[in-house]
């Protein structure tokens, strides 16, 4: 055997392997949609991302075939104790060693101008972007009945 036939596999082999850890540092749990009714425009998704790598990621946008637009949003109250939602356009940051929470009344990726309501059980196809992991694909069930701050733990 010569040489380049050994250094092929042992470089196919350690791009494997930098690849599978990159993508196991961030892991998507508890995740699920939400609409508000069957003429709803808007609809939303909330999840717990874990980050179990060495240092600090950021998620900074989404994408899905389901809505016009994809957006990072929270939500601020005003002085007048009103709150709204906001597009947050520098992202979440996703401590290392931590798990960071997506959940109703807080941050959350926001889906505007639905292609169709989101039904109960369905799968929301969305890709999520961090700066360190990059794209991590998920299927978010939608959970029409879910009350707030339901997340397992």
């Amino acid at each position: 055997m010569t040489f380049k036939f050994k250094l092929l596999p042992s470089l196919a082999l350690a791009a494997f392997a930098t690849t599978a850890f990159a993508d196991s540092a961030i892991k998507v749990d508890d995740a699920y949609a939400r609409s508000t009714g069957k003429h709803a425009k808007a609809g939303a998704a909330f999840m717990m991302i874990v980050n179990s790598g060495d240092s600090d990621d950021r998620l900074i946008g989404a994408t899905s075939d389901v809505a016009g637009r994809v957006e990072l949003h929270t939500h601020e109250v005003d002085d007048n104790g009103v709150a709204k939602m906001i597009h947050v356009e520098e992202g979440f940051v996703i401590p290392a060693g931590a798990t960071y929470t997506l959940e109703r009344g807080g941050d959350h990726v926001m889906f505007m101008g639905l292609n169709q309501p989101f039904e109960q059980d369905q799968k929301i196809p969305v890709t999520l972007i961090f700066e360190q992991a990059g794209e991590v694909e998920i299927e978010v069930p939608v959970d029409l009945d879910r009350k707030g701050g339901a997340h397992s733990h």
